[in-house]
């Protein structure tokens, strides 16, 4: 599996570790993160399964959603990076924290941080995010990043918004 670690001014992208279990739990248990992430909480085997399916990309595709970790404290924050598993509309950078740490611009920070790498390192031409039509505050994020509204599609039963943003241009090239 691949060790890719990136960083940002305030905060480290790595990969998951099992001491990140019960921080990644609480964020799964709590409503009001889950509202837009199929409107269901996570009880322990079904967090277990989701980290797994995280790492399983990484293990599998060689790129996947990343814990990320606040450098000042040590402390976790959530999961920002990309899936594309087997039906997915296509490659999409996706970000979760926990309620915590809401309203102090990380999401944006990593997020930003992720598309960058997926453009210079995974060589994408093009990348999406998915996002619930009343989850304003990540239509911000992808809005600061510059994603638009590409479209609409149903994921897992839910109708979701496509925002995607194409490769910037090279003016060298």
């Amino acid at each position: 599996m691949p060790d890719v670690q990136i960083e940002s001014d305030r905060l480290i992208l790595r990969q998951w570790r099992l001491d990140d279990f019960e921080s990644y739990l609480e964020l799964c248990q709590d409503p009001e993160v889950m509202r837009f992430l199929g409107g269901k909480t996570f009880d322990r085997l079904e967090c277990w399964r989701h980290m797994a399916f995280m790492v399983g990309h990484w293990q599998l595709l060689g790129y996947g959603p990343w814990a990320v970790e606040e450098k000042a404290t040590g402390r976790f924050v959530g999961r920002v990076g990309f899936l594309n598993p087997e039906g997915w509309p296509a490659f999409e950078l996706g970000w979760t924290l926990s309620r915590n740490f809401w309203g102090r611009g990380y999401a944006t920070e990593a997020a930003r941080r992720a598309l960058a790498y997926a453009f210079a390192e995974l060589d994408k031409d093009h990348v999406i995010s998915l996002i619930d039509p009343k989850n304003t505050n990540s239509i911000k994020v992808a809005e600061r990043l510059g994603e638009h509204v590409e479209g609409k599609t149903d994921l897992l039963g839910r109708e979701v918004l496509i925002y995607g943003i194409d490769r910037p241009v090279n003016p060298q090239s």
